[in-house]
């Protein structure tokens, strides 16, 4: 039976007391699964506080970002190593990183590198944005940030990795007005599969986790997971509502492939 991974993006959003509360809820609410992983992905100052309140039967935790050094001089930053042993998985490359921290193809390469080096499954966030899609860019885009990223690994940590395809233009922070359709995100995502197979072999391209993420609510659920070739989502907002963020998890639970 196929496994999905569905990984709840909280963003720049909830302090300790109110990240504690929507654990507790979600807690209530979302039974284990064998054939569901469910990811939490909150602020920094949340995650310490919350990896002793989950049920690690139920959640595993992931880091929004870390930087690739593992010490030194570099103020305000947390490192990969800092972060061993507290989460499983790190966002990487997501597109408001991309976009409003002007991360480059390179440093999200580096990023990469420093997480499964430090046993940390990187969740590599690609995706184009309206302009490059309406220039039918896509394709080219998605080439350069997946074979940029996985530069540096080798062969046997590729399928350590996790990648989010999400097209920017889809995502309402950034002005989309309707979600992806399934023939557009079923391309998009046998293109990258189509990439891994040129550059490490169908064998790893087969085995690849490749999940998506854009604007996802509980509604479109089963039209996404039923696409052969995607293996969860990456919800944002609706991670924030324990309601929503449930009924995402429950339709998961019930799409037959």
């Amino acid at each position: 039976m196929k496994k999905f991974l569905i990984v709840g993006n909280w963003k720049m959003n909830l302090n300790v007391h109110e990240a504690s509360i929507l654990v507790k809820r979600l807690d209530d609410h979302i039974k284990i699964n064998r054939n569901v992983e469910v990811v939490l992905a909150p602020n920094f100052l949340v995650l310490q506080p919350i990896v002793r309140e989950i049920d690690k039967r139920k959640f595993k935790l992931a880091a929004q970002n870390a930087y690739f050094v593992d010490e030194g001089a570099y103020t305000g930053e947390v490192s990969f190593s800092m972060l061993r042993n507290l989460v499983d998985y790190c966002l990487i490359g997501h597109s408001e990183r991309r976009i409003y921290f002007n991360e480059s193809l390179e440093m999200i390469r580096d990023k990469v590198a420093a997480a499964v080096r430090n046993n940390i499954k990187p969740i590599l966030c690609v995706g184009e944005t309206s302009q490059e899609k309406q220039d039918n860019e896509t394709k080219r885009v998605l080439h350069d940030q997946v074979t940029t990223a996985l530069a540096n690994l080798t062969k046997e940590e590729v399928n350590q990795v996790v990648i989010a395809y999400e097209p920017v233009w889809a995502i309402s922070t950034f002005g989309g007005s309707k979600p992806a359709k399934p023939s557009d995100i079923k391309l998009a995502i046998d293109w990258i599969r189509q990439i891994l197979s040129e550059l490490y072999g169908y064998s790893v391209s087969k085995d690849q986790t490749v999940i998506y993420g854009a604007s996802v609510e509980a509604e479109f659920v089963s039209d996404i997971l039923s696409l052969e070739g995607v293996d969860g989502l990456l919800p944002g907002a609706a991670s924030l509502n324990y309601k929503q963020f449930s009924q995402i998890i429950d339709a998961t639970t019930k799409v037959k492939i």
